[in-house]
């Protein structure tokens, strides 16, 4: 859908992303264990900030070049896919 979006306004100049987000912790960050950060290639869980910084790039005026893209934060964890139980 983002990709057909993103050619279906791009004429009207309306950019089109998605974000797909992996581990964000929004609760108590410092309860986690060892284990859930360092199964992370990133060796750390994600934080709401992450995504934050993420949105304030793809809504950046200077991007506008970016559109119809995913952009995957989640600490590397969908090229590894094993997680740690």
């Amino acid at each position: 859908m983002t990709h057909a979006l993103a050619i279906s306004l791009g004429s009207k100049r309306i950019r089109v992303n998605a974000i797909s987000l992996g581990l964000i912790e929004t609760g108590d960050y410092d309860n986690l264990k060892a284990p859930d950060h360092f199964q992370h290639p990133a060796q750390r869980v994600g934080k709401p900030e992450d995504i934050v910084r993420a949105c304030f790039y793809l809504t950046d005026p200077a991007n506008d070049f970016v559109t119809g893209t995913n952009l995957v934060i989640d600490g590397g964890m969908t090229r590894k896919m094993i997680y740690a139980e």
